[in-house]
């Protein structure tokens, strides 16, 4: 959780710009378990390009950070599982090709980052799902927006955290009694990745919730499945490419 607490701060300052400035702290609205997000696009609609993605990521972090625990803890333990899916995807198909690995070690990395894992978030984005790591940007924003208060943050990453570890657990418990041949590939990812020193691990952490974020934060003003796609593919393929370190995927 330590990994990604830095950028999870840094993501609203980043934003800030965007932040409407005609009123002071706002009210809550609650409706439905959701945030009404107001001083945005107004009567008049959204707003256009960056700051109408701002409004988006906001509306969207506030009905987040106001939804029930007994709603968070299903919904994270999905997506801790769909993303599980996607780094056995990503192990199946980029984990598998030692021959390729060491004759052309970019192709390998290519297709570790594209088969899987884009797949789990993707999933997660188009399901209406909860992940920690995208949490962090868009409820923290709505946080410093005074679209949500700081116990519902709080209770957010700490539930979904556990929900997403819970649904990763098993699906890599099912994944080895499927017994479908990439526990060895599985283990030998793992275990470079816990010999990581921590100053290299938390630096990997930080650069790969960057890129996370910044998925979620493209794809949470996409209505279209395929633009969500789009939003989410070279992102999560790019960090997986680079070897950063994806604390649920993990």
């Amino acid at each position: 959780m330590k990994l990604f607490a830095a950028l999870a701060l840094v993501t609203p300052v980043a934003c800030d710009a965007w932040m409407p400035r005609a009123h002071a702290r706002p009210v809550y609205k609650y409706r439905a378990a959701a945030v009404e997000v107001s001083g945005g696009g107004g009567d008049a609609g959204p707003r256009p390009g960056p700051a109408g993605v701002y409004d988006a990521a906001v509306a969207l972090g506030a009905g987040k950070a106001a939804t029930p625990i007994a709603k968070l803890i299903p919904l994270s333990f999905l997506s801790g599982a769909h993303i599980a899916l996607g780094a056995m995807l990503a192990v199946s198909v980029g984990g598998s090709v030692p021959g390729i690995k060491a004759a052309n070690p970019g192709v390998q990395r290519l297709l570790l980052g594209v088969m899987g894992l884009p797949m789990g978030l993707l999933m997660v984005l188009g399901a209406g799902g909860e992940l920690v790591t995208g949490n962090m940007a868009v409820c923290t924003a709505a946080y410093a927006a005074g679209k949500a208060t700081l116990s519902n943050l709080l209770r957010n990453l700490g539930v979904v955290y556990l929900g997403n570890l819970a649904g990763s657990l098993f699906v890599a418990y099912m994944g080895a009694m499927a017994k479908t041949g990439i526990s060895a590939s599985a283990m030998g990812v793992a275990s470079a990745k816990v010999a990581a020193p921590f100053g290299v691990a938390f630096a990997r952490g930080v650069l790969c919730n960057w890129l996370v974020c910044m998925a979620v934060w493209m794809a949470t003003s996409q209505k279209e499945l395929v633009s969500k796609a789009a939003a989410v593919l070279f992102p999560i393929s790019g960090f997986v490419a680079m070897g950063l370190e994806h604390s649920v995927a993990n």
